[in-house]
């Protein structure tokens, strides 16, 4: 019963001071528009930019380092095994990228509970014969269906489809940049030499962007098996495993088991992209600075706004303590202001940068580095919601408490007496 009562005082004192009050709720409810679009359109961007890589890279990848022999034969030598012999120029083995046993290796991995795909590829440089011109690039060899669940591999092709290498013989995705540098047309064939000296006709059945201009200049896609056909070796030939896993923290630690157990050379995502992590961890971080200064800046307005209202409203403190309030009820009813215009303001906040939110998703996004982005993109996580919830009635109550403890501690006999 006490508390209604103290809480009808609050509103009361509200709506004497109702332009203040408004003032106080709409800066808190600009505060929380503004952290929430901020936030949700900020680490859209991140997602975004960070895809662009990390959503074709895989978590793990199995490869054969090109490195010379460390076991020579002159360590074998029985007369010189224990000299310590100096060699120079020595030469890597090729056949070395090779990964042996390479069936088996797949089949233990998709057994790991841990992992949620696994992706075979032929990766090879070539060069792609122009007329007269030879423009390097990279051909990669690919299991079409497993880079497509793993690797969104269709949202980069651009024109055509991927399931287009499968369905036709010795076909080919080209890079944008290399298709534009060397003029070629969806249903052209082009002629390319391997690193062997072997000649081969592709046809080319779509194009590939990525959005990275030195990417696209020299990456295209063939199937697994038309690479290996231009190499002239087995369906088992492969050079490089790529594997994703349900959590992408446990990356660097099965890297280096796995790569100790198959005896070959292994990356994890979290060591060959840090960078990519460092820069959204900072971009994150500025973000919620931002955001949470547009919060405290409103704060300390509500703070001045309720200041103002306890000096304007010394009478009524007096009064209200001479008849019986003790100062913890005047602390509540400037605490109750305090509370109701952050739940007030930040409620209304909340609902106006989710639709800021959808304003942005909707405003066009259309550049040709990036063909498959057409709006802007923005992250709806319910944590930014959350966080601006909790910080407004965190906010706001440390605003009022301030000048709740000033109110509480007046003396109505000075107030009178003064009066």
């Amino acid at each position: 019963m006490k508390y209604g009562l103290l809480l009808h005082i609050a509103r009361s004192l509200m709506l004497a001071r109702f332009k203040q009050t408004m003032v106080a709720a709409v800066g808190v409810t600009f505060s929380i528009t503004m952290f929430i679009a901020l936030l949700g359109f900020m680490n859209g961007l991140n997602q975004m930019l960070d895809g662009l890589v990390l959503n074709r890279t895989p978590h793990i990848r199995f490869y054969n380092e090109i490195k010379p022999n460390p076991d020579q034969p002159i360590d074998q030598s029985e007369k010189y095994k224990d000299y310590a012999n100096t060699i120079r120029s020595i030469k890597p083995n090729s056949s070395r990228l090779r990964i042996y046993n390479s069936s088996a290796i797949i089949q233990t991995l998709k057994e790991d509970p841990r992992v949620l795909g696994v992706a075979a590829k032929v990766s090879t440089q070539v060069f792609f014969n122009v007329g007269s011109s030879d423009i390097t690039g990279t051909v990669s060899g690919i299991e079409v269906e497993a880079e497509n669940a793993l690797f969104a591999f269709s949202d980069y092709v651009t024109a055509g489809t991927p399931m287009d290498l499968t369905q036709t013989n010795n076909s080919i995705i080209l890079g944008k940049g290399a298709a534009e540098r060397m003029l070629a047309e969806i249903g052209d064939v082009i002629q390319a030499t391997t690193s062997r000296g072997d000649r081969v006709q592709l046809k080319v059945v779509g194009y590939y962007q990525s959005g990275l201009g030195e990417l696209d200049n020299i990456q295209s896609y063939a199937s697994l098996q038309t690479v290996q056909k231009m190499l002239g070796e087995p369906p088992s030939y492969i050079t490089d495993i790529q594997v994703k896993l349900h959590e992408l923290d446990l990356a660097p630690s099965m890297a280096n088991d796995y790569a100790a157990l198959f005896k070959i050379n292994a990356d994890d995502i979290q060591t060959v992209n840090a960078q990519f992590e460092t820069g959204t961890e900072i971009r994150n971080l500025i973000s919620y600075a931002v955001g949470i200064t547009l919060l405290i800046v409103s704060g300390f307005g509500i703070y001045n706004i309720l200041n103002m209202m306890i000096y304007e409203k010394m009478d009524t403190i007096a009064i209200l303590k001479a008849i019986g309030f003790s100062g913890r009820d005047v602390n509540i009813i400037f605490i109750n202001i305090a509370l109701i215009i952050g739940i007030a303001g930040g409620t209304l906040g909340l609902v106006l940068g989710y639709f800021a939110g959808v304003g942005i998703d909707q405003l066009p996004f259309e550049t040709e580095a990036l063909p498959t982005i057409k709006t802007f993109p923005v992250d709806f996580n319910p944590r930014y919601y959350l966080i601006g919830g909790i910080f407004s009635l965190v906010t706001t109550y440390f605003a009022g408490y301030f000048p709740a403890k000033k109110a509480s501690g007046v003396d109505p006999v000075d107030i009178i007496r003064g009066k």
